[in-house]
């Protein structure tokens, strides 16, 4: 049909164009943010790049529901403000007869932001940790002094090694602790060298013995693991995930009915609203993570109340607005005839 293939082919166009503008600025802040952390010695140089790639995956879920969220207010506001909307309207569709196009051009994008946020968002935090756990071991070999406690520059590592040889690269007895937000090991070994594979240096270890009280952070977790040890800090990372795929499906309902707009009075404040609305809604995503990850409030509840009211409310929103334009149409003054049964027209 002529208008959903005309609506599809806006939409797509806005879409694109919004990705592009909003994916710029937000790799042009995460360059800055990796290059400070660069500068200040907590990640490797040679590792910017690779790490910018990373963050930038973890964002694209977000980043793909904002632009899809704005491709809609925007395409549907300029119909209404070039009385589009009201032709169609004229000619029997109502508002939501848009829907369906909308969702038609939406939904590889809403699948997309799904396999990002739940397989592609854990894989790189994880690759992200790795990179700087690797960092910061290769630095904190140089501060290892035999027969003394030494702590690395975070404060997280504390390491002891005694030397009984001649070669400054072999020790004994080597012991090393190492504590996290929610992960604490020990690691011990009867002998241990130090070695050099480019520009990498190891810690190799003999006879050692590892003790690891926690796991990955959630954020670094696959989706599977999660699922199979639900524990709240599990459950509040599970919300998010989710939270990104249902909240992607939602804003697209909800563009469609925050895009109303006045044609006599061309303004966009229908976009900031709806901007507004965006930021409202994915600090409730967050705040419901945090109270699951609490354990104030259970994962179906959490869902439940962010992502069901939300739903519910773009419904709403659709309903008002289908029977304010029914009304508007049915209030709308005939044109008079004449007495000959003509239109009367302006001379």
């Amino acid at each position: 049909m002529l208008f959903d293939s005309s609506l599809r082919r806006d939409l797509t166009r806005n879409f694109s164009a919004t990705l592009v503008v909003i994916l710029t600025v937000m790799l042009t802040i995460m360059l800055i943010r990796t290059l400070g952390q660069a500068a200040g010695g907590r990640i490797a140089p040679q590792d910017v790049i690779l790490l910018l790639g990373y963050v930038a995956l973890g964002y694209l879920p977000l980043i793909l529901s904002l632009s899809l969220f704005i491709a809609v207010v925007a395409t549907l506001g300029r119909m209404y403000r070039d009385s589009e909307m009201a032709i169609w309207f004229a000619s029997g569709l109502g508002l939501t007869r848009f829907v369906r196009p909308v969702l038609g051009m939406g939904w590889p994008v809403l699948m997309l932001v799904g396999v990002l946020a739940l397989v592609a968002w854990p894989w790189g935090n994880e690759r992200g940790v790795e990179l700087r756990d690797r960092f910061e071991r290769r630095s904190d070999l140089s501060r290892v002094a035999p027969g003394q406690f030494q702590t690395s520059r975070d404060g997280k590592r504390v390491f002891f090694i005694e030397r009984n040889t001649d070669d400054p690269r072999v020790g004994r007895n080597v012991f090393i602790l190492e504590s996290k937000a929610d992960t604490e090991s020990v690691t011990s070994a009867k002998s241990g060298r130090i070695a050099v594979e480019g520009d990498d240096r190891f810690l190799v270890l003999t006879r050692g013995i590892l003790s690891t009280a926690g796991s990955l952070p959630p954020k670094a977790t696959a989706t599977l693991d999660l699922m199979r040890t639900p524990t709240a800090p599990n459950q509040g990372e599970l919300v998010w995930r989710l939270g990104l795929l249902l909240g992607g499906a939602n804003l697209v309902l909800l563009g469609v009915g925050l895009s109303a707009t006045n044609p006599r009075h061309a303004s966009n404040w229908n976009l900031l609203f709806a901007l507004l609305s965006f930021v409202v809604y994915y600090n409730v995503i967050n705040l419901s993570q945090a109270w699951v990850a609490s354990g104030k409030v259970g994962m179906g509840t959490a869902l439940g109340l962010a992502h069901g009211g939300a739903f519910l409310l773009a419904l709403g929103i659709l309903w008002w607005r289908e029977h304010t334009n029914l009304r508007l149409g049915r209030a709308a003054p005939a044109p008079a005839a004449s007495a000959t049964g003509s239109v009367p027209t302006r001379a």
